[in-house]
């Protein structure tokens, strides 16, 4: 067969199976160009920690980063005590730009012991999600973030999935999700998070994958992304070069769940984060074989 013969053939081939809705086999379907379904964002913690406004937004276009998760208490200083007008202000930068404000990352837990410092924290979280409606986010990051050795592991679990459903029906209220960082010494573990999510159960409370080395203890990786692939409603990633950290294997498993929403990038400051978040997206394009 010569190449003209050889070219024609693969060609066929392809146009074939789409037209008869066959799959094509990965390392096949690796040949042909696609779009990306899931999108690349950046969380500014903690790369983007000193940047403005106008700087994340400058950044991100400059990079091809479509949105953003604007971590509290950054140079960014988008807080609770802006007035009405700045918050609209907020909003309109984002909405001229091509960078979407996917939502805010707090840093509330829910997992204190102290009750009256639980509902002051419940309290302060609708002040947030408040905010993150006004600016045109679509949602906040919460986290679990320790396990209190003085409580009974199942009581803490209870405690932080019924203070997430009385959220999640404050934040349905406000067109806002309410999304439940992997995350916190005992609380990453993935079982744990189901667990909470369980007592949750609220349309609006899902979970933010985080793509931490403990996603691979007790049954392994792929039995702790099997508990929660149904509740994934973000996605955070941290350096990929790591190769301790199947990366491929979860691009694998958020597309084949049908994921097309933002993973977003929570990577180190650099000297030169232009070129850093451009090897970046490359590097992300490239394991799910578009590049």
């Amino acid at each position: 067969m010569n190449r003209r013969e050889f070219l024609g053939g693969t060609t066929a081939t392809a146009v074939s199976a789409l037209a008869l809705n066959v799959s094509i086999p990965r390392a096949a379907a690796a040949q042909f160009a696609r779009p990306a379904k899931m999108h690349l964002g950046l969380v500014t913690y903690n790369l983007a920690a000193d940047w403005d406004i106008a700087t994340i937004i400058k950044n991100c276009e400059a990079t091809r980063f479509e949105g953003v998760e604007l971590r509290t208490t950054h140079s960014h200083k988008v807080e609770v005590n802006l007035s009405k007008e700045e918050r609209a202000e907020v909003k309109k930068r984002f909405s001229d730009s091509r960078v979407k404000l996917f939502g805010l990352g707090s840093t509330f837990d829910y997992h204190t012991p102290d009750q009256a410092k639980l509902r002051q924290d419940i309290e302060t979280t609708k002040e947030y999600i408040r905010l993150a409606r006004d600016v045109g986010a679509t949602g906040i990051k919460v986290r679990p973030n320790a396990l209190p050795k003085e409580v009974p592991v199942e009581k803490t679990l209870e405690q932080i999935g019924k203070a997430l459903r009385e959220l999640g029906e404050f934040a349905r209220d406000h067109g806002q999700a309410i999304r439940l960082e992997v995350h916190g010494s005992g609380t990453a573990f993935p079982p744990h998070i189901k667990t909470i999510l369980d007592v949750a159960d609220h349309p609006n409370v899902g979970a933010c994958w985080n793509s931490n080395k403990t996603d691979l203890d007790g049954e392994g990786w792929d039995h702790n992304f099997n508990l929660l692939k149904k509740r994934i409603i973000a996605v955070h990633i941290t350096d990929l070069f790591q190769e301790d950290y199947p990366y491929r294997k979860l691009f694998a498993g958020l597309n084949d769940i049908g994921y097309e929403g933002f993973c977003l990038a929570e990577i180190p400051a650099s000297q030169d984060p232009i070129r850093v978040m451009k090897y970046y997206r490359a590097l992300w394009l490239a394991y799910q074989g578009l590049l």
